[in-house]
This record gives structure tokens, sequence and C-alpha cells, in this order.
């Protein structure tokens, strides 16, 4: 196994800079098959999501698959790769692999213990299968994060430690109040009808809101979300589903707005919002704030700090940071009248609705400054732990099916040297009944059997351990067996349809 993920996220880079980028979907189709294309990666996978781009292969040369995965990441993003660099981090093989199940587990959300980032996940394998770029390490890693994280989620109280980013999101709107009686009665419009719109609408239908527009730029989506939320049993929300264009009719009737879409422009201005409002749009104050900017760090550095195995520590204690000072808009402060959570990356909702009197608006930013100092539950210690031990099972069951073709080879080539053997015997031995020479064939088999059954029981166990991929080396070259035939059992298992089904 020789597995990489390059990657940024909100702990690493600033949300300007992740709002530059972000993926769309074609391009993450396009930066997959130019990944496989490239010579360091036999698989890929790109898991792209709000606040994280990151992108998985199987590669067999460290260092040039850095680079390469690093230069790609910047191509497709369209962030100059120097500048992109220094917020990039770096994993690989058995860190690679905890970093993945902790992202499962949701122990590197933004909202700790959120667990939308399973079905990003599935949707990231999903795509890679589809690609046909995901291979057997692959679909293996991303299977096994989702049953980790189901695990996490069961089995602790994880939960607990954090809400999902919308619930999270309705919080701060509600300023310090409980979010269901601040949303009770309130009007609600929807902007989007993907997962995360789905999630937003699903919850403020739970909180208490008593109505609820949909609005998407493909209208059967949008219908089938209303159609969805006026069939739930636990709500008594009135739903129904309007063109995109009738959004600015329905903003002068909302008092919550949730935009969450794939466009990659603003989705609403600031002017249009004045405009709902019938208020004038004037410049406003500003306020000072402290935020965290990872130091400048090339990406060899980050390759000898993996290969020093610093990576680990450094993973834990999270990257290097320097503290800046930038300038943000001050928020109104006078009554709300239109509240705007915008989960959209890159945002749909302009920035400069802070400055607009009656305004508040919530963004992934100020939801990351928000979630800094969010309480730890006891059971995210419970999930680390979990985390760990599905690591180092993971690898052991990656090593042992390292040697299984090599084991399966050399099973292979004792039955045909028994098969040649009994062929001579016959030649020489002509009148053997049938009795006779299946109790003889019987007999060689289980002398052959048993010298087997210990050498390929015990590579099994060497194999499982850190550093025993060498005794399959070793067991090809002890027993001179043909490389195509290990090759041909390792396609045979990758190839079975009903591999990695669960």
């Amino acid at each position: 196994m020789s597995l990489l993920v390059v990657g940024l996220s909100h702990r690493s880079a600033p949300v300007s800079v992740l709002e530059r980028a972000s993926l769309a979907v074609e391009t993450q189709a396009k930066l997959l098959q130019d990944t496989l294309a490239a010579e360091p990666a036999t698989e890929a996978a790109v898991l792209a999501t709000c606040n994280r781009i990151e992108l998985y292969a199987d590669v067999d040369k460290f260092h040039a698959g850095v680079a390469e995965l690093s230069t790609l990441l910047a191509q497709h993003s369209g962030v100059g790769l120097e500048e992109l660099t220094p917020y990039l981090y770096v994993h690989y093989e058995d860190r690679a692999v905890h970093h993945l199940f902790s992202v499962a587990c949701g122990l590197d959300s933004m909202v700790v213990g959120e667990g939308q980032i399973l079905g990003q996940i599935k949707d990231a394998l999903a795509r890679g299968q589809e690609l046909h770029t995901a291979g057997r390490l692959l679909n293996d890693l991303f299977q096994q994060a989702l049953r980790v994280g189901k695990r996490a989620h069961s089995e602790t109280g994880i939960d607990r430690a954090g809400q999902s980013l919308v619930t999270f999101g309705l919080q701060q709107l509600a300023a310090g109040a409980d979010p269901e009686r601040w949303a009770a009665g309130k009007r609600a419009l929807v902007i989007g009808a993907g997962s995360m719109s789905s999630l937003a609408a699903a919850t403020l239908a739970r909180t208490g809101v008593a109505d609820i527009v949909v609005a998407n730029r493909t209208r059967s989506r949008a219908d089938r979300l209303v159609e969805i939320l006026q069939q739930g049993d636990d709500t008594a929300v009135r739903a129904r589903a309007v063109e995109m264009s009738a959004v600015g009719d329905e903003l002068t009737r909302a008092d919550i707005v949730v935009s969450c879409t794939g466009s990659t422009g603003l989705v609403l201005t600031a002017d249009a919002l004045a405009d709902a409002l019938g208020v004038t749009l004037d410049a406003a104050p500003e306020r000072p704030a402290v935020t965290a900017t990872p130091a400048p760090a090339d990406v060899d550095q980050h390759a000898a700090w993996v290969e020093n195995g610093a990576a680990a520590s450094a993973a834990q204690a999270g990257p290097a940071t320097a503290l800046r000072r930038v300038t943000v808009p001050a928020q109104s402060t006078g009554p709300v009248r239109l509240a705007l959570l915008d989960l959209a990356m890159p945002r749909d909702i302009d920035g400069a609705a802070h400055r607009i009197d009656g305004v508040r608006l919530v963004d992934i930013e100020s939801l990351a400054e928000a979630s800094a100092d969010a309480p730890m539950a006891a059971d995210v210690d419970r999930v680390r732990t979990i985390v760990s031990d599905e690591v180092a099972a993971f690898g052991a069951a990656q090593r042992a099916a390292h040697v299984a073709p090599t084991v399966v080879a050399l099973r292979t080539m004792a039955a045909g040297v028994v098969a040649g053997e009994i062929a001579r015997l016959d030649g020489r031995l002509p009148d053997l009944d049938e009795k006779q020479r299946a109790e003889i064939t019987q007999t060689v088999r289980r002398v052959v059997d048993k010298l087997l059954h210990a050498p390929t029981v015990r590579v099994k166990q060497l194999a499982s351990e850190p550093g025993g991929a060498g005794y399959a080396d070793a067991l090809r070259e002890l027993f001179d067996l043909d490389p195509q035939t290990v090759a041909a059992v390792s396609r045979a298992d990758l190839n079975d349809p009903n591999r990695g089904r669960s």
C-alpha cells in the first residue's frame, strides 16, 4: 500500500483560499482522470466539500506523487502552485488512513461530530467507481472509512460533541436564544435543492418554522424536496417550490434565508438584499479580527516531515500557524429583519450584506471562528481510540492481502507439480487401477499440503505486521514463482464482482 493524500481544509487554509480552490463536479471528474494519467498514480479519488479539498491516490513514488498531486490540484483549482503550496498538507500510508478515518468520524470537521461528511465520502467513492479511478485500495479504504464513521456515531456520543453545520449555523443566527423558540412561526427561503440545502430545509422544518419556500435552478428538484418536507410526520410545515427568478420577490417575505448552491458566482448580492428590505446600502465601520494563517512551507518540506515520521505529531498538533490581523465588516446592531445562513463554497451571499441594517449574516468563515472555541465532548477521546484501532486493523488487512496472491500462486504451482508427477506415474505404472491411482494422488497432495501449510500460514501472519510486505517478495524468490502468475491472481481478485460488498 502506497496511499498518499494531498489537500487543504479549513484547518490549513483561510476561507478565501478554499473558496477560490473549490472544484465543480465536472472539474473533479477531470482532476481524477488527469491524476490517473499521471505516472506516479494508479488509483485516485477526490473528496471535495465546502471546507476541504483532498486528492487521494495510490502512488509508486512518494516525492514524485506529492509533486504531481500538488500540481494537479493547483491546475484544476485555478490557484497558482506557489500560492497554494503553503496551505497544503500531506499524509502518507498509515497516516493517510488515519486522516480519512478521522474525517469520517467528524473529528476533522468544522463542527466536531457532524455526520454529513459520511454522505460526502460516499459520494466521493461513488464518483471514483463511476469513473473507474478507484481501484482495490481506494475502494477498501473509503468503504472502511464509512464503516468506521458509522461505528463512531453508534458506539459513542460524538454527536453530542457538535451539531451538523446547519444546526450550528441556526444557533449562531439565534445569537444565544433557543433556536426552536427563535425560529417558531418564521418564514424561510431555502436556495438550492442539493444535499446540504435538503438538510437545511429538514432542519428548519423540525426547528418549527411555519413556511418554507424552496428555490432551485432545476424546478423538478425543488418540487421533490417540497414533497419530502410535506411527507414528514414530525412537522407541520407548509412548503412550496418556486423558480430561481422568484427569489427577489420571496426575499421580501422571508425571515430566514439559507443558501447552498453550486454556483460559481454570487446568488444574492448586497444590492438585491437591500432592495428587498427597502433600505439603502451604506458604508459601515470595520472591526479588526485575528485569524490564523498557515506559515509558509513548501511541498518538499511536507514530504520530509512524512518520511522522517514527524507527520504523526504534526497531524495531531495541526498545521503551523502564524497570527495575522485582517479586517472584516461589522454586523449591523439593530433589530434583525432578515437572517442569512450561507453554507456554500464558494459563497452564495455577498459578504457586504453585513453592512445592511436589519441583516444578520452567518457564513462558513464566521462558523469556523465560532466553532473554534466549541467545547469538546469526552466521547471524542473514545472516537480517537476507535480510529487508532481501525487504522491498525486496516493496515494489517492490507498487508495480509498483499501476500495472498503470492500464497495462491505458490499453491497453484504445487498443484501443477503434483499433477505432473501423477502423469509421470501413469506412464511408469500403467496397470494401476482407479482406486490405487486415487489413493496415491491423495497421498501426494496431503504431503504437499502439509509441507506448505506452516510456511503459508506464517507468512500471512508476518505480512500483517508493519514491514511485513517483504515476506511476500521472499516467498516469490525462494520458490521462483512466475510474476505473471501472481499478477494474474491479483487481477482476478480485483475484478471479482462480489469483492468489497458489505
